[in-house]
């Protein structure tokens, strides 16, 4: 009996004892991220300045369901050329398709204000940065039609990053097969009628970058440039959590040919009201 409680006494000790051990451990402080997207931040072109819809256009904010991200680098100054700067973020790329394109397979999906990534502050090199670059690879969400002259809503799978090794995905409630490369702007569209897809022509997705003169990026990517309010610095001493939002605007970010002026997208045969636009409209970044 005496060694069976010197036995459950010393148990006790050695139990307590790890658990003040594991209490007591620092905890490693992290960068995180978060994307959110924002429709009433300013609407920008690829020039990073303010743009409005042209006439014989119109366009909706998106609703969103999900948005993926593919790359993620802080830059020092506006000289800084793309891929010189601090890379945090790089997603997983595949040949499978022939050429390397992104693997869609292995894309970061999350709904919009969820934490994207987090990243040990001992990992972000030390320093002052002025700007960010995002790279979006792809987004999801539901747009109002009209078809027959009733409202509908429909959910679009829209792969904006610079090409996209595809198996499958899921638009709402139904699956495309694909198994190919698929290059910035290809679609899926899923709504009464099922689901049909598509490819949007080259340069047809809008990517703000307000350093193309001295930063530009590579034609058919989407690398959305945003500068902070005040240089973000990283001094190697932070002791506690940062969080960055990446605010992306998606005012009016879909945006089609309204040949009948009536600020509705008609989806009926032959109405000719092509979509001519889905990409972002600028990111800011908001650190917390």
């Amino acid at each position: 009996m005496k060694i069976s409680i010197c036995f459950l006494l010393f148990s006790a000790i050695v139990f307590i004892s790890s658990c003040k051990k594991k209490t007591n451990e620092p905890i490693e402080p992290k960068l995180i991220i978060k994307i959110v997207v924002d429709s009433t931040q300013v609407r920008l072109g690829n020039l990073g300045t303010a743009s409005t819809i042209p006439a014989g256009n119109a366009g909706q904010h998106p609703n969103f369901n999900s948005i993926a991200a593919h790359y993620l680098e802080l830059a020092p100054s506006a000289t800084t050329a793309l891929g010189s700067g601090a890379i945090l973020y790089h997603a997983s790329e595949t040949t499978a398709g022939g050429s390397t394109a992104i693997d869609f397979s292995q894309a970061i999906i999350k709904k919009s204000g969820e934490v994207y990534l987090e990243i040990p502050l001992k990992d972000v090199p030390v320093g002052n940065y002025e700007w960010v670059r995002l790279s979006v690879s792809y987004q999801n969400y539901d747009v109002k039609f009209h078809y027959a002259g009733q409202p509908y809503t429909g959910t679009l799978a829209s792969f904006v990053g610079f090409k996209n090794y595809i198996t499958s995905f899921l638009v709402k409630n139904q699956s495309v097969a694909v198994n190919a490369n698929k290059s910035q702007g290809y679609w899926a569209f899923e709504s009464i009628a099922g689901v049909q897809s598509g490819q949007s022509p080259s340069g047809f997705t809008t990517v703000p970058n307000p350093l193309a003169s001295t930063s530009p990026i590579p034609a058919g990517s989407c690398v959305v440039t945003g500068q902070f309010a005040n240089p973000f610095s990283i001094t190697g001493n932070e002791k506690n959590n940062i969080t960055v939002i990446m605010s992306l605007s998606i005012n009016k970010s879909f945006e089609w040919k309204d040949l009948n002026g009536n600020g509705k997208w008609d989806v009926d045969p032959g109405s000719g009201e092509d979509v001519v636009d889905m990409g972002l409209r600028g990111l800011i970044p908001i650190v917390q």
